[in-house]
């Protein structure tokens, strides 16, 4: 054994290392620590500004609309269909009867629909939750200072924004009757077509790079492209999507070569388009992390199988694809969550911001 006098230097550059891998280990830990105090920060944030008091005044009081003492919430539905009736248009009536007939609705339903249409409530102004919990008093003397002169018939409410109505609601042009329902089913629709197009496309693509095209200049040039189109901004292919999916491709796009839609209202501008959109955005990504999967499969199974008599594809089926698949699947997860969040492709090829009927079928207008 070396004795640590005989070699300074070996000693003096352990103790650095050894400091070394201390100061390193400590930003190590304070950077976990920020990230999860800004986490901690960001879910407190949302949670402060999902509830709270609201001052809110209504056009006509649901008090005032109770019948025999029942209260507005506890009337039967057909009560709450003849006082929709009796206090809105003839036109705005007949139109939501269009819709859906009012005998087929819940009365949870109709009761919303009476609140919307002829409570007409208005949101004077909120206050976060924990003011709300500390400072009642404070929201009170607030309020009254800010709305009892023009107001007089004001009320505070405690308000919890985020709920299951909140989900399922369609949009609205009033922020307090507003959902996300029409938005998140648009985008599940856009994401499954995605998929649905870009997941055998790219995987076959890799497939065929990797275990079939020769070293050629063809190959080598299709390999450069998706390299490159992996780097593309977002708009491009926006605007590739208006150019080939919205206009060129309109007929098959919009549903009328299939008489899904009527010729002279439909355009192009649908779920579908959109999807094979966001199919060409991820493609490139795809494919690149497919071949990658594929590479990293070890020669000696390919070798393996032919070896004991298994044809080039049933060697590809029952060896290299198993064994690629964990790489090839983290893969399209990354894809896909850049095709979640993609915007500029969508306004593009016009998903419309306002939107309050559900998309049912790939020809379908949409909001994400």
């Amino acid at each position: 054994m070396i004795a640590n006098n005989e070699h300074p230097e070996f000693e003096s550059n352990l103790a650095r290392r050894h400091r070394a891998g201390k100061f390193w280990r400590g930003i190590f830990r304070i950077s976990t620590v920020v990230g999860v105090l800004a986490l901690v920060a960001l879910l407190l944030n949302v949670g402060n500004s999902t509830m709270g008091y609201a001052a809110v005044t209504y056009k006509i009081h649901p008090d005032e609309l109770a019948i025999n003492g029942i209260p507005l919430e506890n009337l039967h539905q057909s009560d709450l269909a003849y006082i929709l009736k009796e206090n809105v248009s003839q036109g705005l009536y007949d139109n939501l009867e269009s819709q859906k007939l009012f005998v087929e609705r819940s009365q949870k339903e109709v009761y919303k629909l009476v609140i919307a249409n002829v409570a007409q409530p208005k949101v004077l102004g909120t206050w976060k939750l924990w003011p709300s919990l500390t400072a009642k008093q404070a929201v009170y003397q607030d309020a009254a200072d800010r709305f009892a002169e023009k107001f007089p018939d004001y009320e505070i409410q405690f308000i919890n924004w985020f709920t299951k109505d909140f989900i399922t609601t369609p949009q609205s042009s009033d922020p307090v009757q507003a959902g996300v329902r029409t938005a998140i089913l648009g985008s599940l629709w856009v994401i499954a077509i995605t998929i649905a197009f870009s997941f055998p496309v790219g995987v076959g693509a890799a497939i065929y790079l990797e275990e079939y095209a020769t070293d050629s200049t063809l190959q080598r040039l299709i390999q450069t492209n998706i390299s490159n189109l992996a780097g593309v901004p977002s708009i491009i292919y926006g605007l590739l999507g208006l150019a080939v999916f919205v206009r060129a491709l309109e007929v098959i796009t919009s549903g009328t070569a299939f008489g899904a839609t009527d010729p002279t209202t439909a355009n192009g501008r649908t779920v579908l388009s959109a999807g094979l959109t966001m199919a060409l955005l991820i493609l490139p990504l795809i494919i690149i992390n497919a071949q990658e999967a594929i590479r990293a499969v070890p020669q000696s199974l390919r070798q393996a199988g032919m070896g004991l008599g298994a044809t080039k594809w049933q060697t590809i089926w029952s060896h290299v694809l198993p064994n690629a698949i964990p790489g090839i699947l983290t893969g399209n997860i990354l894809a896909v969550s850049r095709a979640v969040g993609e915007t500029a492709p969508l306004v593009v090829i016009g998903a419309s911001t306002f939107i309050t009927v559900n998309p049912t079928s790939p020809f379908s207008k949409f909001t994400t």
